[in-house]
């Protein structure tokens, strides 16, 4: 009996040191995975007035095929007007940071100087909120104005996003929008919202169905290393032969 004692407590001692570093590492990676993502202003790459990076898309919601359509439009409005327009799209943001002050803070670090920013756009997306915010030098105030720019940033990208994330769609309608604004042409306006009936879905995001399974797992984990053991020497006792025979 003792020596079945033994062994049962040595199976539960190698069990649990066995799920313990892997509770520690489901734990460990649900708690830090999100923060791993995080973007500051620090992060991005250095840029200048003139350069010809017009996209980047750090948050990878856009088409290889549609990030170059609006490069190349983007580039053609700089050639033509020389007003330079910059999308940025980060996964999220470091912690205590928002949409406005990433973009300003990216904004300043890109162009530091009154000269520098006069005729620059800037238009950020934080794909995990899907906020956005809009920033603009002063020279190119006087075609989009900042109740255009607003426009563009909260209704031409933000509706295709509450429409289903369609993030290509935003922002090549947004493309097309600033292009034409500062090209002189007339404002397009932003698109025509059609009323829906929502019906809410009982889906959860790609990451609280992350969430959910590791601490399922964690739960499962923990009780397992209990029980096992415990339901082993249970078993044992109820085959054992009755003294009373």
């Amino acid at each position: 009996m003792q020596q079945l004692l033994n062994k049962l407590f040595s199976i539960k001692k190698h069990v649990i040191r066995f799920i313990l570093p892997l509770l520690i590492s489901i734990v460990g990676s649900s708690l830090f995975a999100s923060p791993a993502f995080a973007t500051g202003v620090y992060q991005m790459p250095s840029l200048v007035a003139g350069d010809t990076t017009w996209v980047l898309d750090k948050g990878d919601v856009i088409s290889r095929l549609n990030e170059g359509k609006i490069s190349g439009a983007l580039e053609d409005l700089a050639k033509q007007t020389g007003n330079e327009v910059r999308f940025v799209t980060v996964r999220r943001l470091d912690y205590g940071e928002t949409p406005e002050s990433f973009t300003k803070a990216l904004f300043e670090k890109w162009f530091p100087t009154k000269q520098a920013q006069a005729n620059q756009t800037l238009l950020v997306l934080v794909t995990v909120t899907n906020g956005t915010d809009i920033i603009t030098g002063d020279k190119v105030k006087s075609l989009l104005t900042d109740s255009i720019a607003e426009s563009v940033a909260s209704e031409t990208l933000g509706v295709p996003l509450r429409d289903g994330n369609k993030y290509n769609q935003a922002f090549l309608d947004a493309s097309d929008r600033l292009v034409a604004v500062l090209s002189g042409k007339p404002d397009p306006g932003p698109p025509e919202i059609v009323d829906k009936v929502q019906v809410e879905g009982t889906f959860k995001k790609a990451e609280e169905t992350d969430q959910g399974n590791a601490t399922a797992w964690v739960i499962g984990l923990l009780i397992a290393a209990t029980i096992i053991p415990m339901a082993t020497y249970y078993i044992y006792q109820i085959n054992q032969p009755s003294s009373d025979g």
